[in-house]
This record gives C-alpha cells, sequence and structure tokens, in this order.
C-alpha cells in the first residue's frame, strides 16, 4: 500500500527522501511528492506516476530543508493526480497518510461549513484541514494532532510537518504499520524497515493507537491514552538487503529463480535433514490440546493456506476450517479454545487478515502465524511466530514468498503429524526426505522457462483462460489464474477439475486456453476425464504434468510440459514454479509492468 518516509535531519533531505521512497516501490504505487522546510515555510514537489517524474520535477526545482516528508500513493480516495498526490498542506501543516479515514466525509462537511475550501478529492486533505483549524485557534502543533487524533475513524499510519518547526515531525499509527529510526544527530519514521536501512539499523515499531514526537535527538511515544511510554529499540535485518536487480530483466523473474534457495532455507529452520526429522525447538505449539484449526488469509497467501488445509487434514487428521481473512472477520464463526487460529501473511501488516487475528484473539484462541516480516504487526501479536525465511519480496506478484508460505505449512503438517501419531517414523523420514530433495527438483523445472516461453508466445494473443486441477492443483489452479490476472491482464479462472462441467465448461471453444495442472497421482485418471471433455469441444488443452501423465493422457494437448517426477507431498511446491512463468512470461511479450501492475499493491493495509 502506499509508503511514508519522514526525516528530521542534519543535512538536505529531498533526494534522501526520493531514494527512500524508491525502496518502497514494491509496496504498489500511482504518484509520489516529498514536502521539506524553506525558510521556515512548507515547500512541496508532487508527481502523477512514477518516482522518476518526481525526480525529474525536483532536478528541475530543487527543494532546500534539513526536514522533510514523503510518500508513495496507492490510490483510495480520489483519482491517482497529481491534484490527490500527497503530501497534502495548508499554511501550517504538510501530511502524508497511508490509509482510509472512515468518517472523513462528515469531517469534511462540518469543514466546509466553516468555509474551509478542500484542494483535493482525499480523505487525508480532512485531517491536514482539521490539525490546520486548531492550530490557528491557538493550539501548539503537538496539541493540534492529539485532539485530531481522537476524531478520527478507520486505519491509518500518519506523518505531520509543521510550518516554522524545523526540528519536529509528528507521527501516529492506528491499524497501518509505522517504524520509528534512530540516527547519529538525526531521527527518522518510515513504513517499514527497508525504508529505513539506507539510514539507520535501529527501529522501533509504533504499537497501534500510538503516536509520537520526533526530535533529532529524541522520540517521544504515546499510547492512545496520550500517556508516555517505552517502545524496544531492536537491531533491524531490513540494512542488510539490497534491493536490486542484479542481472534479472524484473524483480518477480529474480525472485522465481530465488526460490530453489529460500525455501531450502526455511526448510530447513524447520526440519532436520541430517536426521531425516522434524526439529521440535521452533514452535511452541501443544498439539494434544488442539482439535481442530481455523486458517485465514487473502489472495496468493490464502490459496497456500487452502493446500496448508489438504496437508493437514492427510497428514495431521486435524480438521481445519479455512475463511478468506474479509469474510472471517465478519462471519463471526463460533470458535472454541481447542482450535488453533493460523494466519497466513507475506507482509504480516494485512488489514482483513489482523482483524480476523483479534477477533480470535478475543474468543480466547491460541494464535500462530506464518509470515516474512518477523516484526511486522500480525508477528507481534501472535503467541507463535513460523517465519518465512523469503527476504524481501519486491514484485507485486508474490512468487517466493508462497512457495516458502508453503514449505512452513508443510513443516507444520508434519509436526502435527508426528505429535498427534497420525504419521509414523518411517513415514516422517520418508517426507522430510522428500523435502530435502526439493533444491535439486526446483532447478530442474527451472530449467524448463525456454518451453513455457514458448507456450506464452501463443497465450499473450487469448482474452481468457481457464486453470483446472484436483487436490492441491486445485488451489494451485487459482494460484495460477490470480498470477495471469495480476500482471498480464488476461482474464482467468481457476476451478476444480471437477466442476468443469457445472457450468465453466460452457466457455469452451477452440480459442479458450485450458491449462491443466496435473501431476501423474492418485487423482489423475479424474482428471484427464475432465481434460477430454475439454478435448471433445475443441478447447486449447495446455497440459502441465510429468512423463507418466503425458504418457497417460489420451488426449491432443496444444501443448504439454514435462515436469520432472516427483512425490505427491511435494508436487504443490514444484508445479508453483510453471504456472509463475507462464503469467511472468506472458506479461513480459505484452508488455506489462511485471514489477508493479496496475492498481495493485504490495501490502494492503485497507479494507
Amino acid at each position: 500500500m502506499c509508503g511514508i518516509i519522514g526525516i528530521v535531519g542534519n543535512q538536505p533531505v529531498a533526494m534522501r527522501l526520493v531514494d527512500a521512497l524508491k525502496r518502497l516501490e514494491y509496496r504498489g504505487y500511482d504518484s509520489a511528492g516529498i514536502a521539506t522546510l524553506v525558510d521556515n515555510q512548507i515547500a512541496r514537489s508532487r508527481a502523477e506516476g512514477k518516482l522518476v517524474n518526481l525526480e525529474n520535477r525536483l532536478a528541475a526545482e530543487p527543494l532546500s530543508g534539513a526536514i522533510g516528508i514523503g510518500h508513495t500513493r496507492w490510490a483510495t480516495h480520489g483519482a491517482p493526480t497529481e491534484r490527490n498526490a500527497h503530501p497534502h498542506a495548508t499554511e501550517q501543516v504538510a501530511i502524508v497518510h497511508n490509509g482510509i479515514i472512515e468518517n472523513f466525509a462528515e469531517l469534511r462537511t462540518e469543514l466546509e461549513a466553516e468555509g474551509v475550501k478542500f484542494q483535493s478529492d482525499t480523505d487525508t486533505e480532512t485531517v491536514a484541514q482539521l490539525v490546520a483549524r486548531n492550530i490557528r485557534s491557538g493550539d501548539a502543533p503537538v496539541e493540534a494532532v492529539r485532539k485530531v487524533l481522537g476524531r478520527l475513524r478507520g486505519a491509518f499510519a500518519l506523518a505531520f510537518l509543521f510550518t516554522g518547526e524545523n526540528e519536529m515531525l509528528v507521527a501516529a499509527r492506528r491499524g497501518s504499520p509505522l517504524a520509528i529510526g534512530y540516527g547519529e544527530g538525526e531521527m527518522f519514521l518510515g513504513s517499514d524497515a527497508i525504508a529505513l536501512a539506507p539510514f539507520t539499523d535501529k527501529i522501533s515499531y509504533l504499537e497501534d493507537g500510538d503516536w509520537a514526537v520526533l526530535t533529532r535527538d529524541s522520540v517521544t511515544v504515546y499510547d492512545e491514552g496520550n500517556h508516555p511510554v517505552t517502545r524496544v529499540v531492536q537491531q533491524s535485518s531490513g540494512a542488510a538487503y539490497v534491493v536490486n536487480k542484479g542481472n534479472y530483466r524484473h524483480f518477480m523473474e529474480k525472485e522465481v529463480y530465488e526460490q530453489p534457495e529460500v525455501i531450502s532455507r526455511t526448510l530447513a529452520h524447520y526440519l532436520d535433514f541430517s536426521s531425516s526429522s522434524i526439529r521440535t525447538d521452533v514452535n511452541n505449539i501443544d498439539w494434544s490440546k488442539i482439535n481442530r484449526m481455523a486458517m485465514s488469509a487473502c489472495g496468493t497467501a490464502y490459496y497456500a493456506a487452502t493446500i496448508g488445509k489438504y496437508w493437514m487434514e492427510r497428514y495431521a487428521r486435524l480438521p481445519v476450517e479455512i475463511d478468506i481473512a474479509s469474510e472471517f472477520r465478519y462471519r463471526e464463526m463460533p470458535l472454541s479454545t481447542d482450535t488453533l487460529a493460523l494466519f497466513v501473511s507475506q507482509s504480516g501488516e494485512t488489514a482483513d487478515t489482523l482483524a480476523s487475528l483479534r477477533y480470535c484473539r478475543s474468543q480466547g484462541l491460541p494464535i500462530a502465524a506464518v509470515v516474512n516480516v518477523r516484526e511486522s504487526t500480525i508477528a507481534r501479536e501472535s503467541d507463535i511466530v513460523l517465519p518465512t525465511l523469503a527476504g524481501p519480496e519486491i514484485g507485486v506478484a508474490s512468487t517466493k514468498a508462497f512457495t516458502c508460505q508453503l514449505s512452513v505449512l508443510a513443516s507444520l503438517a508434519l509436526s502435527a503429524a508426528k505429535a498427534r501419531g497420525t504419521i509414523t517414523p518411517a513415514e516422517e523420514k520418508e517426507l522430510v526426505d522428500q523435502l530435502g530433495n526439493l533444491s535439486g527438483v526446483l532447478h530442474e523445472a527451472l530449467k524448463l522457462a525456454p518451453k513455457v516461453e514458448a507456450i506464452c508466445r501463443d497465450l499473450m494473443n487469448v482474452k481468457d483462460v481457464l486453470y483446472l486441477g484436483r487436490g492441491t492443483s486445485y488451489p494451485l489452479a487459482l494460484e495460477g489464474a490470480l498470477k495471469l490476472k495480476e500482471i498480464s491482464y488476461i482474464h482467468a479462472e481457476g476451478y476444480a477439475a471437477g466442476e468443469l462441467k457445472h457450468g465453466p465448461i460452457a466457455l469452451i471453444d477452440e480459442t479458450m486456453p485450458v491449462i491443466v495442472i496435473a501431476p501423474f497421482d492418485r487423482l489423475y485418471e479424474k482428471t484427464v476425464s475432465n481434460m477430454q471433455e475439454v478435448a471433445a469441444r475443441g478447447g486449447r488443452i495446455i497440459l502441465i504434468t510429468d512423463k507418466e501423465g503425458a504418457k497417460h493422457a489420451n488426449v491432443d494437448a496444444h501443448s504439454v510440459l514435462i515436469m520432472p517426477d516427483v512425490p505427491e507431498f511435494i508436487s504443490p511446491l514444484v508445479y508453483a514454479l510453471p504456472i509463475q512463468m507462464l503469467a511472468y512470461y506472458t506479461a513480459v511479450f505484452m508488455g506489462t509492468d511485471v514489477d508493479q501492475p496496475r492498481n495493485l499493491a504490495k501490502s494492503v493495509t485497507v479494507e
């Protein structure tokens, strides 16, 4: 979602703000801007589109000043234009904002009745105008902000810059994440540690409801009740990561090819490959007290969780309820305390997932979270954190984070199965060894890239695509369709193969590609029957299978992608790679913005 950066500095900050915003580009955005104090007055530069447009503007019209705020905006209220770009400003204050002010309309009406003229269509400007009104009425800036925060409903991260205050920023967080960075004679604030990495590795995270006053040498944090509090300063890992594409064309391509390494790293955290056993020292789940699970996530993480449900039920014999988080939080399902609530999120900041977590917390459930950012809100509010070790994922369309989530969920299913006695020691060894052999198999799968590219040269010319799969290949079909939609903008739908004849078959004709994910497993014969239904109606079958699957297909497929032979347990991790590559190369051939597709954001911190 939107990205925030702020600096109370001892040197010019304009280009430092821009450089930090570049590190937040992965979150998705459609406009950008900065504001600094020049001769004690607020000066702004904003631009629609990519950061290069803002850089060009600053090259022509530089901004001086040693204090400032910056923002990349993903439009919610108002079109993605320069007029609606942040920072928003009055004579007294400039503001940047991530989130949504839910009661902005009534607040705006109140201000307009007093004669206030608005310059944008955003909910954010309402906050700036309220603070400005309080300052005009005689409040000091900090007091003006404090009063306004109490009137706001919704989720937000806010940063304020004030006319005449050369050494002070004010920040506030409710829902959306915000971090404070500690420097030498400088202080920083940002949406995450990656943004702050060029400046410092000493980070503290504001908790929900916190607000803070930053100067060059200190920060004072207040909780929601306006009481001074102390937040732990920790060493951040964000500075360890260099955000660059290397020799790859796109971050997404780089992240696809990183998967053998990061999956191995993640699995090694949970499994002992030297003894072919499950490590028992990496989580504190008492499986003897767990009789069912409730899993929830959004988007790609939801599809990972769905595959996890198959594994958990098959190997650990543990019943699993799974919901999209935006539905879970409002369904108000009855829950018992023998249920483990498990949440999956790359960023650890997904608003609907976090709200679902808090609902489960209110019901007294133990909370576990699979996250890629250990310092995230979801991680901090969970009893048990199950980290993925994917490293920063910059491409908006998730790849390595998805397969690392699968790695954690596979390991967790085995841990539960061992504790519950539903697998034998011999089965434990066999399944752990299968995961241990993944790296080599994944490298083999990546060698199929030229064949995938050839398929995509045809795929780029179609308007609609169907994906089919059974068992764990069904969530992969959903994920494949999502990936293609996200970055190529081709309409695609994923279906359980058995559902084909219950409606989607009406769409089949000679122009319709049908991508069938069908490893040669216990469900293969059933999937072949569905392929025959497609072939009988002239559909263009793109079959992703292995040698035995290709041998027994008995259909005239338009294209066949032969995958390495793998056991059924690990097939979702291996077959994830070709569906990612199908989306990637199709998008490349179509010339879309692969890493930052239109209308999408990496971390969705609003409902």
